[in-house]
């Protein structure tokens, strides 16, 4: 069995397009108990009417189809993970996260986790996306960095007491006030 790059992207499409994974859409895929998944995707309907197995997205290659989820936005990976177990295996590639990762996570994920030596030890590259996707604190709670979940873009915020005039820290120019109404 044969499967093209093209056609494998023009099914993965047509999917995201068209439904677009609603409740609904996803209820008539299959049961997800228990961690296991069965996808009615691969079933076809003969003249009687019985169901009987056929081809389906399930017969895919993990490596074809990790090649197309690389090309996805997170969210996008993420839903079509919940297809089957060719699609869930699929997005656990290292190669699809990689390229959703900021080329400085190093960087980040040394500053935030330095405390933490051996972090990234035995983390795929998804889960380094998914911890990096929360708010984590860093110079003792006067900055937040996280990464935007849809677009794998850096964030940061810093606050007031995070800030400092350059050149000039004398007390006089930078004076925190605390007032009843401010945070």
């Amino acid at each position: 069995m044969a499967f093209s790059l093209s056609s494998i992207s023009l099914s993965i499409s047509i999917l995201i397009k068209k439904f677009h994974f609603s409740p609904k859409f996803l209820n008539s895929i299959g049961s997800y108990e228990m961690g296991s998944s069965f996808s009615v995707m691969g079933w076809s309907r003969t003249s009687a009417g019985d169901r009987s197995l056929g081809t389906g997205l399930g017969d895919l290659p993990e490596s074809c189809v990790a090649t197309v989820l690389a090309h996805l936005d997170p969210p996008q990976i993420c839903r079509m993970a919940m297809l089957n177990r060719a699609f869930r295996g699929a997005s656990s590639a290292d190669f699809v996260w990689e390229s959703k990762l900021p080329s400085n996570y190093g960087d980040v994920i040394g500053k935030v986790f330095e405390k933490d030596e051996g972090f990234c030890e035995g983390l795929c590259k998804r889960d380094i996306y998914s911890r990096l996707c929360r708010p984590n604190y860093l110079d003792g709670g006067t900055k937040k960095v996280w990464l935007d979940k849809s677009t794998g873009k850096t964030c940061m915020l810093i606050s007031s007491n995070g800030l400092a005039i350059t050149g000039i820290d004398d007390r006089r120019y930078w004076s925190r006030i605390p007032m009843e109404g401010s945070r």
